[in-house]
């Protein structure tokens, strides 16, 4: 399955970590010759005390717009490539959802710089609401674990090592089409990786050795089914690597990917109810917060 970006949308809120997803979003619209839309979303906010209206008079607001506007095509300057800017109010999210489909958007790349804690817990994140919620692919540009400075400049593009979690769902097997084609793209190595969780058993009568069993067959059995996912004619043009790792699964990934240099992994995402999302997350939201490469999360179509 030959996957071609056609349409990109690229999200920033113009500040120097989140411009580093313009460049990426830049070198990938290059590379599959799509047309390009970068937006900046204004959340305004509103004074509720006589009914809802807006803080910012209209001048104001347009002025916001050219200002932004003009921070964009400096960011753009000197790249050939089919692109255009929007700037648009509202809330920030939703008013990307709505762009995306508009659009009729086959990737949207947004950048996060993570949160973790109370601030999560009640306020959310944009990353983690799109991820819910938008209609195509959604590449997140990590922040650095580092003091780095963020990318700020065009130095080409490219992925050597793509790692593929899969948990032999309908969404990850559509993750690993996703793979296997840009591991065509870009000549990479793809990592084929499933997670075996142990369970926890309360007041089990069975001995530990009897569970170390059972992990050892599943690992065995995992290898096979993994091994079933790899298309034939894939072994011609990319190596394709197969590991069943054990633990929770964001960290058994993280750790697969720092030690063998990923610099994109792929996840098929599923939907969570609001209160698992509040109390525990998702694998892709605890692999987003903790490792320094690009995720690609691909949606259910």
């Amino acid at each position: 399955m030959k996957i071609n970006f056609q349409r990109i949308l690229c999200a920033t809120d113009l500040s120097d970590f989140s411009n580093s997803a313009v460049v990426k979003a830049v070198e990938m619209a290059k590379e599959f010759g799509s047309k390009l839309s970068i937006c900046h979303v204004i959340d305004l906010p509103m004074a509720t005390m006589h009914g809802a209206a807006l803080v910012f008079q209209e001048e104001q607001i347009e002025e916001m717009k050219n200002n932004a506007f003009d921070q964009i095509r400096d960011l753009v300057a000197g790249n050939e490539l089919s692109w255009e800017a929007v700037v648009e109010t509202g809330p920030v999210s939703g008013t990307l959802c709505r762009f995306a489909e508009g659009k009729r958007a086959d990737l949207t790349i947004v950048s996060t710089h993570g949160r973790t804690g109370l601030k999560r817990l009640f306020l959310g994140s944009v990353t983690e609401r799109l991820l819910r919620t938008i209609t195509c692919p959604l590449l997140v540009v990590t922040s650095p674990k580092t003091d780095d400075e963020p990318v700020k400049r065009f130095k080409g593009f490219g992925f050597k090592n793509i790692l593929v979690g899969c948990d032999f769902s309908a969404d990850s097997k559509r993750a690993v089409e996703y793979g296997f084609s840009l591991s065509q793209e870009f000549q990479a190595i793809i990592h084929l990786v499933h997670v075996v969780e142990p369970f926890v058993y309360l007041d089990s009568l069975e001995s530990d050795s009897f569970y170390k069993e059972m992990l050892v067959d599943n690992s065995t059995g995992c290898r096979d089914r993994l091994e079933e996912l790899v298309p034939k004619e894939a072994l011609d043009w990319c190596k394709v690597e197969i590991a069943c790792e054990k633990g929770k699964p964001f960290q058994a990934l993280k750790v697969y990917a720092d030690l063998h240099q990923v610099d994109l992994i792929v996840l098929g995402v599923r939907g969570h109810s609001l209160v698992e999302t509040m109390l525990l997350g998702s694998t892709t939201d605890r692999l987003i917060r903790g490792v320094d490469c690009p995720v690609l999360s691909v949606c259910p179509p």
